[in-house]
């Protein structure tokens, strides 16, 4: 995998059955944003391609964002939607200490459920965090992601909802959070963007975008 990876922007097709379908259930919108990478990358091909997404969604659009070391939106179904790639390699050149950025990021935060002692051994369930214990899990992550934030405003998503015989019966709580913030490790904020934040990556979550914040 490169330093660099490239971000695709397909405006999805509303016409399309492929989309009607991966719109519906999160593992067929995985295994179509899958369909992008290389093939025969072993046990792990989400990670080992670097693929990171999130669905974005307005009252007359969908468009999804993709994000690999490398992707080839031909491998699409046809008539999915307009593809449009470029390098990320301009944002990680412009990443500085102190400068100061928008974000935008989907997020499952969860947290694993303590045991008592007669349970030592075993492993809690992963328990799903909202309001104020997310923004405190987001405000932390985003802190050992390299961005002390000044602005995190909420917004509830769809919980994405695998289907399918082999699917997890687990819903994925989603929430995106926008905001600014300034950077303050310009490492570790490439780390991130490259490997995403958080739970739930192959549900559309841990993509974090990131832009010039306005000066006045």
């Amino acid at each position: 995998m490169n330093d660099h990876p490239v971000i695709a922007r397909i405006r999805l097709n509303p016409h399309s059955c492929d989309v009607q379908r991966d719109l519906r259930d999160a593992t067929q919108m995985h295994r179509t944003v899958m369909r992008m990478v290389p093939d025969n990358l072993g046990n792990a091909p989400r990670q080992q391609a670097g693929l990171l997404y999130r669905l974005e969604e307005t009252d007359t659009s969908s468009t999804l964002l993709v994000q690999a070391a490398t992707l080839d939106p031909a491998r699409l179904p046809t008539g999915y939607g307009q593809a449009d790639v470029k390098s990320l390699a301009p944002m990680f050149t412009a990443l500085r200490k102190g400068l100061g950025v928008r974000y935008r990021i989907v997020l499952n935060p969860a947290k694993r459920e303590r045991l008592s002692l007669e349970q030592k051994g075993k492993r809690g369930r992963i328990v799903p965090l909202s309001g104020a214990d997310a923004d405190q899990w987001w405000l932390r992550r985003a802190a050992e992601a390299g961005l002390d934030l000044h602005v995190l405003t909420p917004t509830s998503m769809e919980p994405a909802r695998p289907r399918g015989r082999d699917a997890t019966r687990m819903r994925h709580s989603l929430l995106r959070y926008d905001g600014t913030a300034t950077v303050t490790d310009p490492d570790a904020l490439e780390d991130a963007v490259i490997h995403g934040i958080g739970r739930g990556k192959p549900y559309g979550a841990g993509l974090l975008s990131l832009a010039p914040a306005a000066t006045a």
